[in-house]
Formats: structure tokens, sequence, C-alpha cells
């Protein structure tokens, strides 16, 4: 499986390349012709029952039996992402994040007055865009787990939350640092800073000497201290609520924010493969760029 499912990061595209073996295309996998057919091969690599039980996944807008024109991958479906799909010819956008937990009320065009979940739900069917998307049950996958260590040069050694039904699968990539390397959390925070290209929030001292690293996409939720209780150096993660960092950090634990998007943002990137994977012409697959969401100003006199 590992072998399969295998990324590292790509210093040319800044991004994620797979490194698995053989075709990205399983032999005798037939290319799904209608969206019905993308999502249930999809579904197949992200289980919904891996999902939380809160959450949403698979098709949440459109038509099943619709003929698959292009595909769209993004981390989130916002209005411009749907607007975007279409314009490149793209009737279906598949996306980590789901449009909407709670249903929305209403359905209209986007202002400052509306529901914009409901909004994006409206412009998708206008423009007969479909969404579907692959939450909790992407993160808790191989290639996801082993997305940020690969990214770092880690190795992750076990799962800091692991599944019922698989160990090896979870939330949490615990990693071993060999101490001839002699990793600091200035190193590690350098590092980041290299290839994600925006500067993350630290806590901790610089000089902190790492032996064990726990790697985390997005929320990280009760991860801070899970990470206290197992003795565990530095978390990296995409954040962490303020006061249980300020908790962790008072009892030694090093944490790097990367950013909630930022940390995320390479996940479009293996749906884009995953599509690959199950038939869809690549040439068919579009990755949408969501690097500009928002910014650092950049220091100036006033």
């Amino acid at each position: 499986m590992a072998n399969e499912e295998e990324y590292e990061f790509d210093e040319e595209q800044r991004g994620l390349r797979h490194v698995g073996r053989g075709p990205l295309a399983e032999k005798g996998t037939q290319a799904p012709a209608l969206v019905g057919e993308l999502v249930s091969a999809l579904n197949r690599m992200f289980p919904p029952a891996d999902a939380e039980p809160w959450d949403r996944t698979g098709l949440l807008v459109g038509d099943p039996s619709a003929k698959i024109e292009g595909v769209a991958c993004a981390l989130d479906p916002t209005v411009p992402a749907v607007r975007e799909a279409a314009q490149l010819g793209a009737n279906v956008l598949v996306t980590h994040h789901p449009a909407f937990l709670d249903a929305p009320d209403e359905f209209m065009p986007l202002s400052a007055r509306a529901c914009v979940p409901g909004s994006v739900v409206f412009e998708a069917a206008r423009l007969g865009v479909a969404l579907a998307n692959w939450h909790t049950a992407l993160d808790v996958s191989a290639p996801a787990q082993s997305m940020l260590p690969g990214m770092l040069r880690l190795k992750p050694s076990a799962v800091l939350e692991p599944l019922a039904r698989d160990e090896s699968l979870g939330y949490g990539q615990i990693c071993a640092i060999d101490a001839s390397e002699g990793l600091t959390l200035g190193d590690l925070s350098a590092r980041c800073m290299a290839v994600f290209g925006r500067a993350p929030r630290v806590w901790g001292a610089m000089d902190t000497s790492l032996s064990t690293v726990c790697t985390w996409t997005g929320g990280a939720g009760d991860a801070a201290s899970e990470c206290v209780k197992r003795g565990i150096d530095v978390l990296v993660c995409g954040e962490v609520k303020y006061h249980a960092a300020l908790e962790a950090s008072q009892q030694g634990l090093c944490i790097i924010e990367l950013g909630h998007d930022v940390s995320e943002l390479p996940f479009a990137r293996i749906l884009a493969e995953s599509c690959a994977r199950v038939g869809v012409a690549r040439e068919k697959i579009t990755l949408l760029d969501q690097n500009d969401a928002w910014q650092h100003p950049e220091t100036r006199r006033v």
C-alpha cells in the first residue's frame, strides 16, 4: 500500500507529486464516464465509512448521471472556484472541504446578505457544476497522512490517533528524528517556510533540539494535549486554538502552525492524482490555485 500511495514535494511545481510505483490508473480500470461513476471510484479510495459521523462525503450537488466533461480540483468549494471550474470547461468540482455541513436555509446569488454556502450551491446548480468532496475520509487516508512528512523530509513511524479498523490509518503522523541530524525547532521552522512559502507561527525556543515530530493537517483539535501526554517534542499542524497552544507550550510542547489552508492546499493535488488514478484523462483534470485567500502585509513604516 505504501508503495502505491507515496507522495513527495516537487520543488519546481511547489506542490506534491505522486511517486508510487506503476501507472496511476490501475490495470483494467474503466475510466469513469459519469459523475456518479467518478464519485463511486473515489469513495473506494476514501471510504465514507472512515469519515467522521458529522461530516459530509461524496456528491453534494449535481446529477450523478451527467457525463464528465472535465474535473477541477481544489481545497475549498467557493463561488469563485465554481465559476473558474465552469470557465475551464469542468462540470465537476472535487474538493477537500464540503460546501456545507449544516444544510443552508436559502439559495441565492452571492451578496453581503446571502448565506454563503447556499450561494455556492446556487452557483453550482446555475452553471451545471457538480460538487463532490472528501473531507475527513481523506484526512485519515494513506496519501493524506504521508503528505506533510514527505514534504518536510520526515519519516513517519506511528499514527497518533489511529482508526479502529486499521492502525496504519488515522490522524497525526509521529516521526522520529535521528540524533545525528541535530534538528532544532528553528531548523524545522525554516524548512516549513521554504516548502510552503509562508511564515508559520511558532511556539517554543528556536534552539530546542527535536527527537520526535507529529504532523497534523488542518485544525489540530486535541492533538496538542495528546502530544504532551506522549512526550512529543513538536506538533506541526494547520492551526491550534490559542488557549490549547498556550497551555501545551507551557508543558514543553513546541508548535508550528502553518495555517489551516496552507497545510491542506496540497490535498487538491492528491485529489487530482486520485482522479487520474481511477481513470480520468489527465487532460480533463485541472488544479485550481487557491493560494491567495489571505496574505501577510509587508512591513512598512507609517
